[in-house]
């Protein structure tokens, strides 16, 4: 199934008018990627994560249609419950989108495996050292996709695979970047390399904290807006809200999470949430002033307003699903134009030097 999911992106490649099919089969890549991290928010958001009680298959079958008797049950028993005709369906193409997109990968490492070879070890571009090291990111990241799905959802499982595809994410984009030539990129930028750096950092720190509200169902603890509960510092539990190794709507010892540690995980989250927006507004600021970054600096400005909105919506709106799966999505693009962002500013570093 992963290979049929693969043959599309790679009949694509295949046809393209681009002469470099290597640089395009590392975009499409990225495209679906990201694409993916929107279906991944999608199948968390519907609760179908347990569509499919086990992995790689549905009830020991390659697809819903030849698991629809036990499915069927299964829903008949618990109508609501996690095992539904429609959420198998969400969690098996959320499972052959990935596979398909790991053959994808797998296409890159050989390709760049042979061509390095056939150049005598000399063509750098097709170093096949940064192909590996994201095959053997995407092998991990297929670990705790299966993890999350035999240990139930354990808020700490899955959100370690929400970093781990950002992450992948990430490393496509830097992989992606070094196809282009940034040599005209001002040696201005180099004073950024720094302060990029940490945002990206504080980024990821931000995303995480977001996938623990998604992972704890903490998106509606605070129902209003700046506030929380009409105080700036409500009821808080953080000892329990942020116990990592527990099961999901329970404390580290067997007993129903508290509603204040949901609270703290929510709070967390939004009070990070302006500290990341002072950091990658500031570094978007200064970079409109540097020949080469400006695109990248603007894109990044409108990404912090999208986001700062969707987020703030969701909460007025009671968690509207669309809004929903469009601040994950946010989340991951604000990460895509940060890491091109530090790319292009470290090449001018290099430039410079």
């Amino acid at each position: 199934m992963g290979m049929l999911a693969a043959l599309l992106p790679l009949a694509i490649v295949w046809v393209s008018n681009d002469t470099d099919k290597y640089r395009k089969l590392i975009w499409v890549t990225l495209f679906l990627t990201f694409d993916l991290i929107m279906f991944g928010a999608f199948t968390r958001l519907t609760d179908s994560g347990l569509g499919c009680p086990d992995w790689p298959g549905c009830y020991g079958q390659a697809n819903p249609l030849q698991a629809h008797a036990d499915i069927s049950a299964a829903e008949a028993a618990m109508p609501t419950g996690p095992v539904t005709v429609m959420k198998a369906w969400v969690e098996m193409i959320h499972r052959y989108f990935a596979m398909g997109i790991g053959v994808l990968i797998v296409a890159m490492m050989v390709i760049a495996w042979r061509k390095w070879l056939q150049s005598g070890r000399k063509e750098n571009r097709f170093s096949p050292v940064f192909p590996t090291v994201i095959f053997g990111f995407v092998c991990l990241q297929g670990a705790f996709g299966a993890w999350t799905v035999t240990m139930k959802l354990q808020p700490v499982i899955v959100t370690i695979h929400l970093l781990l595809g950002m992450s992948l994410l990430a490393l496509l984009t830097w992989f992606g970047a070094r196809q282009s030539n940034h040599s005209l990129i001002s040696k201005l930028a180099a004073p950024l390399r720094i302060p990029a750096a940490l945002a990206a950092v504080l980024l990821l720190i931000q995303i995480a904290l977001g996938g623990w509200v998604s992972t704890n169902y903490a998106a509606l603890a605070c129902s209003d807006f700046p506030l929380c509960k009409g105080s700036l510092f409500p009821q808080m539990d953080f000892t329990n809200g942020f116990t990592l190794w527990r099961d999901l709507g329970m404390t580290a010892k067997g007993e129903y999470l508290p509603f204040p540690a949901l609270i703290a995980i929510h709070w967390m989250h939004r009070a990070f949430a302006f500290v990341v927006i002072l950091a990658v507004a500031s570094v978007a600021f200064a970079a409109l002033k540097i020949e080469g970054l400006r695109n990248t600096a603007r894109s990044l400005l409108v990404m912090i307003a999208v986001q700062f909105t969707t987020g703030a919506l969701t909460v007025f709106l009671d968690f509207p699903l669309a809004l929903a799966v469009m601040h994950n999505g946010g989340a991951a693009l604000l990460l895509l134009l940060l890491v091109s962002l530090n790319y292009k500013i470290r090449s001018a570093t290099k430039t410079a030097n």
